[in-house]
């Protein structure tokens, strides 16, 4: 690769600009002739604003343009926003996938429970290790975070070297897995960097996190204290917690119960990693009835308000085997992630109205975000000492204060990049040079849509404003045969009058056959419009809204 014309690309396709769906790739090579690697595979979550929508995923239609050229999907650790779209996607790469232990086994436990998602050959890379492949060289750095084997990326090339940070904080005591290998950091840092891209989730937040050894010690005396059951919920891939709530639990005299699926899977593979070595075995839901109140703690699946969660069943007092009352505790051992408000509030009022004391990290300890603050990104700079910083992993504010704390730590070049942004890191000045196609996909049930599918418009539309359905049968002369067939949903029964809605569009729809002339009454497509557009338009009158409409005209 002696190439004068050779360059090094950043090309990110997910997470700057927006908290989630990250994934980016880094090429290297004349123009016309680079090699590829990706770096995760992400998704983001739906909100009120995409009805129906479960997962949001990145386009990848630019990667599939240079699949020949793409060597690897490399994984930085196993959180959904890192490789929850690969289920989906891969299938349309085929390229070999690099990742830890335990990505690899949470990604085949997923697999496992879901009918018909691909099986992908994974090469199992351990942490602190190197690997070769085409012309980068990628070192597996240890970083703490709130899961186990969560890395950076030192990708070099002979342009450079960048560092690709993943999610990290400093965690000297992070209950499971590695600490953050400041020794390593430092030496690459020593060696020469020429890129830092960076985490800029708690950039807006002073000092720094608190450590996972701080939260286990809260845990422990809220759970030993507690007069009645005890319920916490937690990110279920959040191994340190789990392991911290039963050793509480042990302290305490109690069992440990398990409710939630997503919970069930991380438990498995952290097991087989070595990550509960000295726990005893959690006990299934149904052995919920079978243990006094002052004996058990339940680990629950639901921090986030997912409706279909074990919490939000207990919360709604739904759950087959699990019932609170009064004297119970319910911590909730997590921070809400911004958007998930409504439904964890839901939750929250359904547990109180049960008599059941809730707790959130308002009232203590009870969680530690796995991102760096202000101070711990600063450090990382002071080890890193790079010559281009690229803030990732962030919505514009926290791209923008990660940028200017940049700047205060000397970077020479600091470039605020957005998902589809092109970047020269080397040779010669940095910047933008290109854009790639980026955007979204909408996963939707067990279908892939396109952002601009108009199934995601329609359902906004009938989200907003409702829909009614006509079937009308005409005969050959365009006389109406039988009554029309209406339904109406998602409307009002009664107009701002208080006259019924079906009276005001079935007088629509007669009076508006009773008008069109007898040659248009033989056209169907004539007459669909019609009556479509005479009954949005005199429901909007009546009602203040615009519903969908549709028509149907049969020639009988």
């Amino acid at each position: 690769m002696a190439d004068d014309k050779n360059e090094l690309v950043f090309a990110p396709l997910g997470g700057l600009g927006e908290i989630g769906m990250n994934a980016a790739l880094y090429g290297f090579g004349p123009k016309d002739r680079r090699k590829w690697i990706l770096v995760d595979l992400g998704v983001a979550f739906g909100g009120p604003d995409l009805p129906g929508i479960d997962l949001i995923l990145p386009d990848i239609s630019f990667v599939e343009k240079i699949r020949k050229d793409l060597l690897a999907l490399v994984i930085t650790h196993a959180h959904e926003d890192h490789v929850g779209a690969i289920a989906d996607l891969w299938p349309r790469l085929r390229c070999p996938v690099y990742a830890t232990r335990f990505a690899a086994g949470l990604l085949e436990a997923r697999r496992l429970s879901e009918p018909g998602a691909p099986k992908v050959d994974m090469t199992i890379v351990a942490q602190g290790s190197t690997f070769e492949i085409g012309p980068f060289s990628i070192e597996y750095v240890p970083m703490s975070h709130s899961i186990p084997e969560s890395n950076a990326l030192a990708i070099r090339t002979p342009l450079g070297t960048v560092l690709h940070s993943g999610d990290w904080k400093l965690d000297a005591t992070p209950v499971v897995g590695l600490p953050t290998d400041e020794a390593r950091l430092r030496a690459i840092g020593a060696e020469g960097v020429l890129a830092l891209i960076s985490d800029s989730t708690n950039i807006i937040r002073d000092g720094e996190s608190p450590s996972e050894a701080e939260v286990a010690r809260t845990l422990r005396g809220l759970i030993g204290k507690a007069a009645g059951r005890v319920v916490v919920t937690t990110f279920a891939s959040n191994v340190a917690r789990l392991r911290s709530v039963a050793e509480a639990a042990q302290a305490a005299g109690r069992s440990v119960v398990v409710a939630g699926r997503a919970m069930d899977r991380a438990i498995q593979v952290a097991r087989e990693c070595g990550y509960l070595e000295g726990i005893p075995p959690f006990l299934p839901a149904h052995a919920y009835r079978n243990l006094t109140r002052d004996r058990l703690v339940v680990l629950a699946t639901g921090s986030q308000g997912e409706p279909r969660a074990a919490l939000a069943r207990i919360g709604a007092n739904e759950h087959p085997d699990i019932k609170l009352d009064s004297s119970d505790t319910v911590i909730f051992s997590s921070r809400t992630i911004p958007g998930n408000e409504r439904g964890v509030n839901e939750i929250v009022n359904g547990l109180v109205l049960q008599g059941v004391e809730v707790i959130t990290d308002r009232d203590g300890l009870v969680h530690a975000s796995g991102h760096p603050r202000r101070g711990e990104v600063a450090k990382l700079y002071d080890w890193i000492r790079p010559q281009i910083a690229i803030p990732a992993h962030g919505e514009p504010l926290h791209l923008a204060e990660h940028a200017k704390l940049a700047r205060a730590k000397g970077v020479p070049n600091v470039f605020t990049a957005r998902n589809g942004d092109m970047v020269l890191l080397a040779p010669g000045q940095p910047g933008v040079i290109d854009e790639v196609p980026h955007g979204r996909l909408y996963k939707d049930g067990d279908v892939v849509l396109a952002r601009d599918d108009d199934a995601v418009r329609v359902r906004r539309g009938l989200a907003a404003s409702g829909v009614i359905s006509i079937g009308i049968a005409l005969n050959a002369k365009g006389d109406i045969a039988g009554d029309p067939d209406v339904v109406i949903a998602g409307l009002p029964a009664r107009t701002r009058d208080g006259k019924p809605m079906d009276a005001l569009v079935d007088r629509s729809i007669f009076e508006t056959l009773d008008t069109l002339p007898r040659g248009a009454r033989r056209n169907a497509d004539s007459v669909s419009t019609a009556v479509e557009r005479a009954v949005r338009n005199n429901v909007r009158s009546a009602w203040g809204k615009r519903p969908l409409v549709h028509v149907l005209v049969m020639e009988i």
